[in-house]
């Protein structure tokens, strides 16, 4: 693979705008090398030789070459390095009032030496904007692990002060107390290390580290590191007139003094501190010394700690690529011009704050890892890494295998189900018109859950081919994110049961000796409902239970909106839940049917029951009615004003169900009338904001007309059919609302239709939302989750 497409594959997605532009450097490097080509001087040599004339030369021998290059190397060096000399790189104070680096070209009166000129501009632009962003990005590890040092302190006296050790000595936190003081000395290198030191600086900072690793082991010599570790900060902080942390290292317990300047930090993210935020109530956040706190702050830390580490993976990954990608880029300049320009470069880059800070980071990374196996993983460095290295997920040979057999079983089985009813003439018995009442609405419930999962399957698939990171966007746990192959299999898994259900469930007339249909397999739809239900809910470590327990869990925060923090994946699941409305007034059914009907005869009257038809109207605007809840959540949480628009959107959704519902108690022209007004507003309004707020389209002053100015898939009418399709699908769903019947399809076809294309458009309408946020993201360098901490410090507090 080429170096350029390997940079591509492992960026981080959201830093992408922060990577050295290599294509773009190499396309400069083609630009001189065509120059070059065409004014290349004629070969030097009498044409028609078969050799060039260094091979007709007298041989040098084997000896007297080394033993000239010694003589010469000494007294030529200086010399030939001037002469030799293409660049040289500067430290330059910028416009920005930043440090950077320019690059003056020596050799610009050559023929061509413009195009050289415009490839060094662009490269010293280059290298200062990763300069720059990686330091950004380490000057807030450095604050983050500040205060995780400080969580862990507190960490440590809350769990002597639960579980009371007895020992006469024991081992407190003395290996991670110094997780920043360390880190306070490796900032303190680190603003140093644009200097021509800052390799020998930060090379100081890794030994440091390395004593206090030394000093776990050698308990013995702990006073004596202490001192010299104090020596060494106080130091640190006179050089760079910053206030570091003073620590030592001893063998004693952590001080119990810290929990008198903290409290909890609780946050109104969950059903009961919001209820309190909204009554007034104080929240409490005095602590309490109890074992079920303790396991909550350890829970809390451990998910930081494991953000923390990742963090730092990526930012040491982003280190290395690009002082690897400076140094290819480089050395095709020296290849293609002739020139020893590479070294000079590199030697800055070198000395740079990004080449000579890595090592700090690698530290800090091993200390990070040494807390976490110890504090979090009971010692055990197996199963801490893997929880901090957690592998991606692998593609299962099972996994192909099941999937081919139960997309052949399901295939095999729609033809099948066709044949039947061909050849048996079932559209043509008296009981179609009673199947069509009862049995097909029940059995469509799956269809319509299948279709979803095959639409979020193709939107994994696509995800992943133009690189959007859902992982990160929906918060899935590393390695436990379904592929689109995992889903495809359980949607074809629930299509052949269903299928194989409806061909058990083909009677259209009553057994003449009993004069009702068979028990058993009128209950198969009802069974079947039980079994997914069970599935879904099923507590034990099979078919994908972090999945479905995550998804249950974004399910319960949608039905309890507002109470709880809205995140993408709440928001997300529940604009799934308003397109499949018809799957809920399933549901509806299924309880009315079983309950209150006679199924052995097919026999219900739940059309006929006002208050059926009624809560049928309220079932539909719920999921609805949740959105809106969530957005209010949104608007007074973040102060944005959009999601208080997006709230009245889904308000007027809402208030389209209820002058339909009026309607139909009212049988009357002006609730006709109100009642079209309001849906046709409603599909207005969502549809502008689907394609303008959700998708970030219709912006004609982009670079991209009536588009926007990134865009990831490469054709752009692919943007303009999507906006079309989600126009012309966004008003199917009025005939929920005013129940347009047509008169060649029964009714529950035309319901099912009409259910189908609103599936379909909420697909499409995926793949666009998150393809937006990942391009917000990638404008904000948003690459990390933030992770609530357990204590809040009082002197933080003052401070701010």
């Amino acid at each position: 693979m080429k170096f350029g497409k390997e940079l591509k594959s492992q960026m981080v997605p959201e830093w992408q705008e922060a990577y050295m532009d290599y294509e773009f450097l190499k396309n400069l490097l083609k630009d001189i090398q065509h120059f070059r080509q065409k004014t290349r001087p004629p070969p030097a040599h009498p044409p028609g030789l078969p050799r060039a004339l260094t091979h007709y030369r007298a041989f040098s021998g084997l000896t007297s070459l080394q033993r000239s290059i010694s003589l010469r190397s000494a007294s030529h060096q200086h010399h030939e390095d001037l002469e030799s000399q293409a660049i040289l790189v500067n430290n330059v104070k910028r416009s920005d009032g930043e440090d950077g680096y320019q690059t003056t070209f020596l050799r610009a009166s050559e023929d061509g030496g413009e195009y050289e000129l415009v490839y060094f501009k662009r490269l010293d632009e280059e290298f200062n904007k990763v300069n720059m962003f990686y330091k950004a990005k380490v000057d807030e590890v450095m604050k983050e692990a500040d205060e995780l040092n400080k969580q862990m302190n507190a960490l440590i006296a809350f769990r002597i002060k639960v579980e009371d050790p007895k020992h006469a000595w024991f081992e407190a936190a003395v290996d991670v107390d110094n997780l920043v003081s360390d880190v306070a000395s490796s900032t303190n290198a680190l603003s140093a290390s644009v200097s021509s030191f800052g390799r020998r600086h930060s090379k100081r900072i890794a030994d440091h580290m390395e004593q206090i690793d030394e000093d776990k082991s050698i308990r013995m010599t702990r006073s004596k590191s202490s001192s010299s570790t104090h020596h060494y900060s106080k130091e640190e902080k006179h050089s760079s007139n910053q206030v570091v942390p003073e620590v030592s290292i001893t063998g004693r317990p952590a001080s119990l003094e810290i929990l008198n300047r903290v409290t909890f930090n609780k946050a109104a993210d969950t059903p009961l501190p919001t209820i309190k935020g909204v009554l007034n109530v104080p929240i409490q956040t005095d602590l309490k010394f109890s074992t079920e706190n303790l396991s909550k702050i350890e829970d809390q830390l451990k998910k930081a700690f494991i953000e923390f580490h990742h963090k730092l993976r990526l930012l040491k990954s982003y280190s290395f690529l690009n002082i690897l990608a400076f140094s290819k880029i480089m050395k095709k300049y020296d290849k293609i011009t002739s020139r020893s320009a590479s070294k000079a470069y590199l030697k800055t880059v070198d000395n740079s704050y990004i080449g000579s800070s890595d090592e700090v980071i690698t530290k800090l990374l091993d200390r990070v890892e040494a807390t976490f196996i110890k504090h979090f993983a009971n010692a055990n460095r197996k199963k801490g890494l893997s929880t901090l290295r957690p592998k991606a997920r692998r593609e299962k040979h099972r996994v192909s295998a099941s999937l081919g057999f139960f997309a052949g079983c399901t295939l095999a089985l729609v033809f099948s189900l066709i044949l039947t009813i061909r050849t048996r003439n079932l559209f043509e018995k008296e009981g179609r018109g009673r199947y069509m009442e009862t049995m097909f609405p029940l059995y469509s419930f799956f269809g319509f859950i299948v279709l979803h999962m095959l639409f979020y399957a193709g939107n994994i698939y696509f995800w992943k081919k133009y690189k959007i990171n859902y992982q990160f966007i929906f918060g899935f746990k590393a390695g436990t994110e379904l592929g689109y192959r995992e889903v495809l299999l359980v949607s074809f898994g629930l299509s052949v049961l269903a299928l194989a259900s409806i061909h058990a469930n083909l009677d259209m007339e009553m057994d003449p000796k009993t004069n009702d249909y068979k028990q058993l397999t009128e209950l198969v739809p009802l069974i079947l409902f039980i079994i997914t239900f069970a599935i879904l809910i099923c507590p034990f470590n099979i078919i994908y239970r972090s999945s479905r327990y995550f998804f249950l869990t974004c399910v319960i925060h949608v039905f309890l909106a507002p109470l709880y923090k809205v995140v993408l994946s709440d928001f997300f699941v529940g604009d799934q839940l308003t397109s499949q409305v018809q799957a809920f007034r399933s549901v509806e059914f299924y309880i009315c049917y079983y309950s209150s009907g006679d199924y052995k005869l097919r026999q219900h009257n739940c059309n006929r029951n006002d208050a059926y038809n009624t809560f049928s109207y309220i079932l539909a605007a719920i999921p609805f009615w949740w959105r809106m809840l969530q957005c209010v959540r949104r608007f007074f949480e973040e102060k944005d004003a959009v999601q208080g628009w997006n709230s009245l959107k889904y308000f007027s959704i809402v208030v389209s169900f209820v002058t339909r519902t009026a309607y139909s108690k009212n049988d009357s022209t002006e609730w006709y009338v109100i009642a079209w007004i309001t849906s046709v507003v409603a599909g207005v309004v969502a549809t502008y904001w689907d394609i303008v707020f959700d998708w970030g389209l219709l912006n004609r002053k982009s670079t991209n007309p009536w588009l926007r100015d990134k865009l990831l898939v490469p054709y752009k009418s692919v943007y303009f059919a999507a906006i079309a399709l989600n126009v012309l699908l966004r008003f199917s769903w009025i005939q929920m609302v005013l129940d347009l019947n047509v008169s060649f399809l029964h009714r529950q076809s035309m319901i099912a239709i009409i259910a189908i294309l609103e599936i379909t458009r909420r697909g499409v309408w995926n793949f666009f939302r998150l393809e937006n946020e990942h391009l917000n993201n990638i404008g904000k360098y948003r690459a990390f989750k933030s992770v609530p901490l357990p204590f809040n410090y009082e002197d933080d507090e003052d401070d701010d």
